[in-house]
């Protein structure tokens, strides 16, 4: 695990599909097998979440689609990337953000809204069902952890 001082150091993960997760959970085990995962399948819990964790956060990853769930009957929004990402763009940049909607226009809107906030922003494109995972994405975490941006005394 990754301590920075006193602090553990997470990976936090916006994403709502099983297969993307199983995927995503095995590149990041075995690219960074120190920064603990948190994943979410709904923006309001996400921000929720980074409201008392933010500064405990070393890398992001961003969804934007997410389904309306309807447990029980009753219709859930659970939000979209998005919103997670006009969050974060209220901060001052803490750690390094990967966009990785295959919704082009949003995905953009958010890399942009991120951008414009001096967020370190990547933009991942999706192809071939989860083919870019385990190539594009995992490319970004190597390139990451090896420019030390998830280390102590990142170049944040």
């Amino acid at each position: 695990m990754i301590e920075w001082g006193a602090l553990e150091a997470y990976f936090a993960i916006l994403e709502d599909d099983s297969g993307r997760i199983k995927q995503m959970r095995s590149c990041a085990v075995e690219t960074l097998p120190r920064l603990p995962l948190v994943f979410f399948d709904n923006a309001f819990e996400m921000i929720a979440w980074l409201e008392t964790h933010l500064h405990e956060v070393a890398l992001i990853s961003l969804d934007h689609d997410l389904p309306l769930r309807i447990p029980d009957g009753q219709s859930v929004d659970c939000g979209n990337g998005r919103m997670v990402a006009d969050y974060l763009a209220r901060f001052d940049p803490t750690c390094p953000v990967i966009v990785h909607s295959s919704n082009a226009d949003c995905a953009a809107g958010m890399f942009f809204a991120l951008e414009r906030a001096g967020w370190p922003t990547k933009r991942i494109v999706p192809f071939d069902d989860l083919d870019w995972i385990a190539t594009d994405w995992k490319r970004e975490l190597l390139r990451l952890s090896q420019t030390g941006w998830l280390t102590p005394g990142s170049p944040k």
